[in-house]
């Protein structure tokens, strides 16, 4: 059998104290006499935290939390400023042009929203040689009345739909645009006709004012 933990203490009767532990009798599970409880009287755990460092604490989070608003609201700013747009931008966004400084037979071109716009006077032979092609077979259809509103005028972006490259005017096999990065040719028209480019030169949104002398692009 095992001694009892308090069997060594020493008694009252052997030390002359009562102040002394006395130990209970063996397997008993009782306290000694003269117990005291001790155990709130003693660090047995370490504090949560170290308060000569909660300043410092408290500064990362604060920190944190601002950085982290901040960023909200730069975010938040961005998309009020993108969804609103202001009178400078929207007028930036609308290009006038006088046609009549355009020659027939001849191709202009002008900058609308960072992109080139070609602007084609078709002549009348141009005009009947478009509409012939209606009956072709091509890559992306289109029926060149649907590509116009005037028929002596033809307005397309200058971005070719391959890889975005500017074709070159009154060039390629169907003298109408001819993009040299990779061989696209468009006719009079616009439309893709040979070549690696999918689709046809995109038509912008215009429309005509003062009896046709003038159109608004945008």
């Amino acid at each position: 059998a095992h001694a009892h933990p308090f069997s060594t203490l020493p008694t009252p009767a052997a030390s002359g104290s009562d102040s002394e532990l006395v130990a209970p009798p063996p397997g008993s599970t009782a306290l000694p006499l003269a117990y005291a409880d001790e155990y709130h009287n003693h660090p047995h755990m370490v504090a949560p935290g170290d308060p000569s460092r909660r300043a410092f604490t408290y500064l990362v989070l604060g920190t944190s939390k601002f950085i982290a608003a901040s960023a909200v609201r730069v975010l938040v700013l961005q998309f009020i400023y993108t969804m609103s747009a202001t009178a400078d931008v929207l007028a930036a966004g609308v290009v006038e042009v006088d046609m009549s400084a355009i020659p027939e037979g001849k191709t202009a071109t002008i900058k609308w929203r960072g992109m080139p716009v070609f602007i084609r006077h078709r002549t009348a032979e141009e005009i009947a040689e478009a509409r012939k092609d209606d009956n072709e077979e091509m890559r992306d259809w289109e029926a060149d009345a649907d590509r116009v509103i005037r028929p002596e005028y033809v307005l397309v972006l200058g971005i070719c739909s391959h890889l975005g490259c500017v074709p070159v005017a009154n060039a390629g096999d169907h003298n109408g645009w001819y993009c040299p990065c990779h061989g696209s040719h468009y006719d009079l028209s616009g439309r893709i006709r040979k070549g690696p480019a999918p689709l046809n030169l995109e038509v912008p949104s215009y429309r005509f004012i003062e009896d046709g002398k003038k159109v608004v692009l945008g």
